[in-house]
C-alpha cells in the first residue's frame, strides 16, 4: 500500500495488563511480561509510523476463567438487569475503534478499560530533572533524589499492596 502511495488501514492492538502498567504483588513474572508489551508497543509504534500502522496496547479488565477463579467475589456476575461491569462487551468497543480507520493518528498509546471506564495511561516520562555537570558523591546523589522526589509525582499503588 505504501509503495502504492496509498495510506493503509494497518492496526496493531497489543494485549497488556494492569499488571503490567502499575505492577501486582505476587506477580512480578507476570507484571514485568506485560510491561514488556508496553514497551514492544511504544517502539513498534514509532518504527512503523512511517509506514502507516498504528500500534497501542490495552490493559482490560473483565471477567474469564482465571479472573472468576481468582477473584470470585470481584467477578461474580451481577442480578438480572443490573449493569454487569465485569463483562468482556465492555471492553470490545475500545478494541473495535482502535482497529478501524476512525481511530486515525492515535498510535503509541496505551488504554485501560474495565466497565464503562477508558483511561489513557500516561506512563514512563522524564519528571524532575537536576544535572549539575559534575560527579556527585554518593552523599551528594541521595540529597539531589531527596530533593528530587518531592516535587515528583506519587507512583501509582502496586495492585494488591496494602
Amino acid at each position: 500500500e505504501v509503495k502504492a502511495g496509498r495510506t493503509p488501514v494497518a492496526r496493531v492492538i497489543n494485549t497488556s495488563s494492569g499488571a503490567g502498567l502499575l505492577g501486582s504483588v505476587g506477580q512480578g513474572n507476570y507484571a514485568a511480561a506485560k510491561a514488556g508489551i508496553v514497551a514492544l508497543t511504544l517502539v513498534a509504534a514509532a518504527e512503523l509510523d512511517r509506514y502507516g500502522v498504528h500500534v497501542n496496547a490495552l490493559a482490560p479488565a473483565a471477567r474469564t476463567r482465571m479472573t472468576e477463579q481468582t477473584f470470585a467475589e470481584a467477578m461474580a456476575a451481577p442480578g438480572e438487569g443490573e449493569f454487569d461491569a465485569m463483562a468482556p462487551a465492555n471492553v470490545s468497543p475500545l478494541v473495535v475503534w482502535l482497529g478501524s480507520a476512525a481511530s486515525d493518528g492515535v498510535t503509541g498509546r496505551v488504554f485501560e478499560a474495565e466497565a464503562g471506564r477508558i483511561t489513557v495511561m500516561e506512563g514512563w516520562r522524564p519528571g524532575p530533572t537536576d544535572d549539575r555537570g559534575a560527579r556527585r558523591s554518593p552523599a551528594e546523589a541521595g540529597e539531589t533524589v531527596r530533593r528530587l522526589l518531592a516535587d515528583a509525582e506519587k507512583p501509582g499503588q502496586v495492585y494488591g499492596a496494602s
